[in-house]
């Protein structure tokens, strides 16, 4: 079993995420368990100084990129961590296991096994995250009471589930045997799922898919799993890691800074719940869409888009948003075809980002996984410290550039209703007069 960490020693994990959203809920998940983290946005440069962390968290956009170059970007990022010393690999995907039956989730893993892993050692697939109500059972894997094939995600625009058995998921992607640890032996604690793996390992399986249905089975994992040096999943099992080495690091001035300045929200996803959050915002504040459609046909939506956040910004929080519905999405894709319609998209939502920070934005939440990583890229935000988080899966970045930002990257489809609404510091923002809008 590896040691327990202690201030010299403390950079037991590197988190490798698929995508930016995504490294946020995991880094946000290590925070909660007392961790100091750093994420970095792409592979850190060998020159870059991370002091005094527990956990580095490498957010990569890698989730819907050709297999092979996200194959090359996870090991790449997998070798820098080891080269600063990180003692367990954590490749981090989405807990509605976001894939298409060509990776990436397959391919990445058997990379990174092939590399760091001994032979007949068994790597865990656990993608299980209680939490944000993505349980496992009998490898079939729920959003909330929806099986994954019924929910909201079976519209996905990039990665649309249509199955929910995550060993027939896997197995499509891979090419390692995976099998199945069960309910029974997870509940059976520790030494059962230990019997499990090395039962497993010796029939020639690479993988375990595990069941997952409470914070109680994250924990048996945790301490089962302390010896791997690669263990893969959602957020939920790295903090059934980082509570089993019970450590507790020297309090990250991140954790307490809360966000000041003009704020604004950013939003690209079209989830249920973003809309749903869309639609509590405009009863109290402006939004402002953005139509790809009218971009595409010559209008300067972003021009457009920046006076309406020149005159709103100074009063509170504001939304400019691409999110629409299923149906809307649809049509703007068959007019302009679906890779147009996401470059347009995301180039606007980006350029709309930069210049609200030109008007003097210092708050800025950012909704969707592609819009974060277009967001990111166009900032030039490389590294930032996680502070706590507003909702499971969500923390405020304090980034680490010339300008401070506080900026949060939600998943499309974490958070409840009002999240636009109550991450703000409602002591200094309330209602007022609606202009503008979109």
């Amino acid at each position: 079993m590896p040691d327990t960490p202690t201030k010299a020693n403390v950079t037991w994990l590197g988190v490798i995420a698929d995508d930016y959203t995504g490294a946020s809920d995991v880094a946000g998940t290590l925070v909660s368990a007392g961790m100091r983290v750093v994420q970095t946005f792409g592979i850190p440069d060998a020159s870059m100084q991370l002091h005094d962390v527990d956990c580095i968290v490498i957010s990569l956009k890698t989730r819907s990129v050709p297999a092979a170059e996200a194959v090359e970007q996870s090991l790449a990022a997998a070798r820098a961590l080891k080269s600063r010393g990180v003692q367990q690999l954590y490749f981090k995907y989405c807990s509605t296991f976001d894939s298409t039956p060509e990776g990436n989730i397959g391919p990445v893993a058997d990379a990174l096994r092939e590399e760091f892993v001994p032979a007949g050692m068994i790597t865990v697939v656990a993608p299980g995250t209680p939490a944000l109500r993505r349980t496992v059972y009998n490898g079939v894997l729920f959003a909330g009471t929806d099986l994954l094939q019924e929910s909201s995600m079976r519209h996905h625009p990039l990665t649309p589930m249509t199955d929910s058995n995550v060993p027939r998921l896997l197995q499509a992607q891979s090419s390692n045997p995976v099998g199945h640890i069960g309910y029974g032996a997870i509940e059976a604690g520790v030494s059962a799922v230990r019997s499990e793996l090395d039962t497993l390992g010796s029939q020639g399986a690479g993988y375990a898919v595990v069941d997952t249905l409470n914070d109680r089975h994250l924990a048996v994992l945790g301490a089962a799993l302390l010896d791997h040096p690669l263990v893969t999943g959602g957020s939920g099992l790295v903090g059934g890691l980082a509570a089993t080495r019970r450590f507790r690091g020297q309090p990250d001035p991140a954790h307490a800074a809360r966000p000041s300045g003009p704020a604004a929200v950013v939003a690209g996803s079209c989830s249920e719940m973003t809309n749903a959050q869309i639609r509590a915002f405009r009863e109290v504040y402006p939004c402002f869409l953005v139509d790809p459609v009218a971009i595409a046909e010559g209008r300067d939506v972003v021009a457009e888009a920046l006076m309406f956040a020149k005159e709103n910004l100074p009063g509170g929080p504001i939304l400019i948003h691409s999110s629409a519905s299923p149906e809307e999405v649809l049509k703007a894709q068959t007019h302009l075809g679906k890779d147009r319609a996401a470059e347009i998209t995301e180039g606007s939502l980006s350029a709309i980002a930069e210049g609200l920070v030109g008007l003097g934005c210092r708050q800025l939440i950012v909704a969707g996984g592609e819009t974060s990583g277009a967001v990111v890229r166009r900032l030039g935000i490389t590294t930032a410290r996680v502070g706590k988080e507003v909702t499971p899966g969500v923390p405020w970045l304090k980034t680490e550039t010339d300008t401070e930002l506080s900026i949060l990257l939600k998943s499309g489809n974490l958070g409840d209703p009002r999240l636009f609404l109550h991450a703000w510091d409602h002591g200094r923002m309330g209602p007022r007069p609606m202009t503008g809008m979109g």
